[in-house]
């Protein structure tokens, strides 16, 4: 076992050779918009992006489904084709799976890729002077519980579901060309995507080093101004449509956060607000932030420079 969940890590990785590895992950959940078609895409990408994280390539995937014993079938089948758009997509082949009877629908998928067991990206490795670079909006947990009340616009709603249904297959492929082209002094030093934590709790594990590894904890300086928010999303947290999860974020890791005054509340919302299928979080040399984000952009990925990393202080994050 090269990675297990000891440090939290996206997905756990197992050596088959000295040239290969198992990338492993599994990943569902009940619709969080209310066309299925859309929410079973969005159910893939999420369960394919932990893979991505890792700089995996997905090869096969079990699908996982709950389903209402008297729901109508048709429902089912366009969760499931949306699903499968997906990991068409994705070039992996979908080769089985298992259903229940279950009051709630619920989907999602376990996924099984490949990677060269030298070239893994961990949620941890962040160095002292690397930049953050962030390439997704984020803001789909406050949309999500505005569309629950029916206060969601179109726009909004839109643009949150063309976010979560993108996959992160363009951006890992983007990094590893750039990692390619290094050669053992590779730029990237850590990787994760940003999902149910939200951007500061995926932050805060990327802070937290590893022991075992002789990682040493840093602390990661944020500039809120310079993250992109989803259309809609900062009205959203400014209204009060705080998801459960947001509040579970803030409480658990709330005291490794130090904000600055000048942080608006809705924004300080935002950055604990849980994400699905968010973007990937890296950390990066400095020298080679620039050369990242052009290699995104002609990936079609629009990445963004959103904080550095420091050495460790008297907290893990500084937002300001």
């Amino acid at each position: 076992m090269l990675v297990g969940f000891d440090t939290n890590d996206d997905a756990g990785v197992y050596l088959l050779s000295p040239e290969m590895a198992l990338v492993q992950t599994v990943d569902f959940f009940t619709p969080i918009v209310d066309d299925p078609h859309t929410f079973g895409q969005i159910a893939a990408a999420n369960a394919l992006s932990d893979v991505y994280a890792m700089g995996g390539k997905p090869v096969s995937a079990l699908s996982i489904v709950g389903f209402p014993d008297k729901g109508d079938p048709e429902i089912l089948e366009q969760i499931i084709r949306g699903g499968l758009s997906k990991m068409t997509e994705a070039q992996c082949s979908v080769i089985g799976g298992h259903s229940i009877r279950n009051d709630d629908i619920q989907f999602g998928y376990s996924v099984t890729g490949i990677i060269n067991p030298n070239r893994v990206w961990r949620n941890v490795g962040a160095r002292a002077g690397d930049v953050l670079l962030l390439t997704k909006a984020i803001g789909t947990g406050v949309l999500s519980t505005a569309l629950k009340k029916d206060r969601a616009t179109p726009v909004s709603l839109q643009a949150a579901t063309v976010s979560m249904a993108e996959l992160n297959r363009a951006a890992s492929e983007a990094l590893q060309e750039m990692q390619n082209k290094a050669g053992a002094a590779t730029p990237v030093h850590a990787v994760t995507d940003v999902t149910g934590f939200g951007l500061l709790g995926h932050a805060r594990e990327m802070a937290l080093g590893d022991s075992q590894r002789s990682i040493e904890p840093v602390s990661l300086e944020i500039d809120y101004s310079t993250v992109r928010y989803l259309p809609g999303a900062r009205e959203a947290a400014h209204q009060g449509f705080l998801p459960g999860g947001l509040k579970n974020n803030r409480d658990f890791i709330g005291d490794c956060v130090r904000f600055g005054e000048g942080v608006p509340q809705e924004y300080r919302d935002l950055l604990f607000d849980p994400q699905t299928s968010g973007g990937l979080l890296i950390a990066i040399l400095p020298e080679s932030a620039e050369a990242a984000i052009s290699a995104l952009d002609g990936h079609g990925v629009s990445a963004r420079r959103i904080g550095k990393v420091i050495a460790k202080t008297n907290a893990l994050l500084f937002v300001r």
